[in-house]
């Protein structure tokens, strides 16, 4: 089973990462099937999510986002271009402040 580590530092603050968070979600939800859940704390949240073959938490704090995801057999063989995908996602999204996956497909949707 591969596993994927992964911690970004931001200055969001708790409100806007859980915010961020949220946004994720719903995104990996809609576009990957996944099936997350969230438990909010006072200090921060946790995201679990899954689908078959992939298993993880996510971490949010006013300082960081921690992933930690593990991965089946067959996604295990991806994993260097899916651990890619999640750190360009966040070094993104920490740059603009947006999701960049939500301003894609916004612009995908523009008749042009």
């Amino acid at each position: 089973m591969a596993h994927i580590h992964m911690v970004r530092e931001h200055p969001l603050g708790l409100a806007a990462a859980r915010k961020a968070a949220q946004g994720w979600a719903r995104q990996v939800e809609d576009k990957l099937d996944m099936t997350c859940t969230f438990e909010t704390g006072q200090d921060g949240d946790r995201v679990r999510f899954e689908r078959a073959g992939v298993t993880g938490t996510l971490l949010v704090t006013k300082e960081r986002f921690e992933l930690d995801a593990r991965l089946g057999l067959l996604l295990g063989a991806f994993k260097g271009r899916i651990e890619a995908e999640i750190t360009k996602y966040l070094d993104e999204m920490l740059a603009t402040g947006q999701d960049p996956l939500a301003r894609r497909a916004g612009k995908k949707g523009r008749a042009g």
